[in-house]
């Protein structure tokens, strides 16, 4: 690049910069000055008092410190609570269920640990949250009693495992699988595929059917009809075989096959046998199962399932009169 045109000519015919050159290039005094200036910009807003709270100020860089120590803490700690208790746990031989609940807790610990330490290395007072308390127990008041509530009964989901992730659940017309159970829901997965988020609070508020709270060993049983006439004992030992035919159904315990009742058009048999459920549709599966080979056994035994039927009776003083009417071909 030519300079000559920005360049001065001095004495002994060399080339100096012109004067008005030296603005364009501080010196060492001027720059270190600068950066003087800045540092003591950000340490003035670094110690800008926001309030004081028992004589001690509260500053921005107290605070900042604090935000600092849970951005990096609590990814690190969601990442350890998730790692170490699976490997102990797997090691151990113990249930995923358990894994998972100490998970939670342990990683709700480590956020109450981590809110503490930043509030120590920050040497921001406790007494800070006295008025943050009033304010908290004012909003639950006026409208957060259903998030505290959920809260505190996912606590003692945790704590307590009436259910746990894994169980087949069933809680209203809600049927699937515990996915997780987190600080203010409970996630299912349903047969189907899809999720439905359940708050904590309402596993505590009604009934819930859990099919595999101790094991996986669930009984279940259909109802079959078949046309009066039919040779009951014969019916009896079809589904018997159909049931044990079925891989699906364990033997033992033996199956068991009840003569229900008589309905109005059908000879009522209930059948009760036992599966291992380990997933939403091992039960419709099973019975599905079952329910064809009934039907082929009693097609190939000449059993009927009976259908509703009804008899009509008329009761008049003259005969009735039919009348044949023919066709106009016009």
């Amino acid at each position: 690049m030519d300079l000559s045109g920005i360049l001065d000519v001095d004495a002994n015919g060399g080339r100096t910069a012109p004067a008005a050159a030296t603005f364009l290039l501080p010196t060492a005094p001027e720059f270190w000055e600068t950066i003087r200036e800045v540092l003591l910009r950000v340490a003035t807003i670094w110690n800008f008092q926001l309030l004081a709270i028992g004589g001690r100020p509260l500053t921005v860089g107290k605070v900042t410190i604090a935000v600092l120590v849970l951005l990096v803490g609590v990814p690190i700690a969601r990442v350890v609570t998730r790692k170490i208790p699976h490997r102990l746990f797997t090691r151990l031989g113990l249930e995923p269920g358990a894994a998972a609940a100490f998970q939670t807790l342990a990683f709700y610990a480590a956020v109450v640990f981590l809110t503490v330490f930043a509030l120590w290395v920050s040497e921001i007072p406790l007494t800070v949250f006295t008025l943050a308390g009033g304010a908290i127990a004012i909003g639950v008041g006026f409208g957060s009693q259903k998030i505290v509530n959920n809260f505190i009964s996912g606590l003692i989901l945790l704590a307590e495992r009436p259910i746990k992730v894994g169980d087949l659940i069933e809680v209203g017309d809600t049927f699937g699988e515990v996915e997780s159970i987190g600080a203010r829901s409970t996630k299912i997965k349903s047969s189907d595929n899809f999720h439905i988020i359940v708050p904590n609070g309402a596993f505590l508020e009604q009934n819930v059917v859990n099919w595999t709270h101790s094991d996986n060993l669930v009984r279940i049983g259909l109802r079959v009809g078949v046309a009066y006439g039919s040779p009951t004992r014969r019916v009896e030992e079809l589904i018997q075989r159909a049931i044990r035919e079925s891989d699906r159904a364990l033997s033992p315990p033996e199956p068991a096959v009840l003569f229900g009742d008589f309905g109005d058009s059908a000879l009522i048999f209930e059948a009760r046998f036992w599966i291992t459920m380990k997933r939403p549709m091992d039960r419709q599966q099973a019975l599905s199962e079952v329910r064809f080979r009934i039907d082929q056994l009693f097609r190939e035994n000449g059993v009927v399932i009976a259908f509703p039927q009804r008899d009509l009776h008329l009761d008049s003083v003259q005969p009735l009169q039919v009348r044949l009417l023919e066709e106009d071909p016009e």
